[in-house]
């Protein structure tokens, strides 16, 4: 099955768009997912960056405004400023992270790409997270899905504002190169 582009957009705006109903623990189980902690430096595992969302979201991140009215040539505001140097440093290293799967795309039964959530809490009767709460994964073989479980995803990190048709999508995005263990 194949999405039209702005599926990833309006899948980001409208899952988000829900109700305040209760708090869950992040993938990890380590703290409600709406409060940050203090920004630690990660473990390094056979090359790879251990990132947790405790890290990815550490800080608190206000995306700036969609401004209809804007140049289309010109280069949108991003907030970048708000995202720690630590954080930064990330970008274009190797790095498994462990979430929960929303598929946005699929090919022939396997997902190639999809949201990596903090929490399940995105679904039904959830909490609109925040934008450093999700990190967006591109699969090139695919993967099955994988719903309502913690899984691992390894590969190489991108950290920056991510847009699509003007609208800003996400911060984080990894160009996955395996699933790793599934937790739960």
């Amino acid at each position: 099955m194949k999405l039209a582009p702005s599926t990833l957009r309006t899948l980001v705006a409208a899952t988000f768009a829900l109700p305040l109903v209760v708090m869950a623990a992040d993938a990890t189980g380590d703290k409600p997912a709406s409060a940050p902690g203090p920004l630690t430096a990660p473990e390094v595992e056979n090359g790879y960056l251990k990132l947790g969302f405790d890290q990815l979201a550490s800080y608190p991140f206000t995306p700036p405004a969609f401004d209809p009215t804007a140049d289309p040539k010109a280069v949108p505001p991003t907030g970048e400023e708000q995202i720690p140097a630590m954080v930064k440093g990330w970008n274009g290293k190797k790095a498994v992270i462990t979430g929960y799967m929303v598929p946005v795309k699929m090919d022939k039964g396997l997902v190639t790409e999809f949201l990596l959530m903090r929490n399940t809490m995105a679904c039904c009767f959830g909490t609109v997270p925040n934008m450093n709460e999700w990190v967006i994964v591109k699969m090139e073989k695919g993967v099955q899905p994988m719903m309502d479980v913690p899984v691992a995803f390894y590969g190489e990190l991108k950290v920056g504002a991510m847009f699509e048709n003007g609208y800003m999508t996400g911060l984080y995005e990894l160009k996955g190169e395996k699933m790793g263990e599934v937790q739960g």
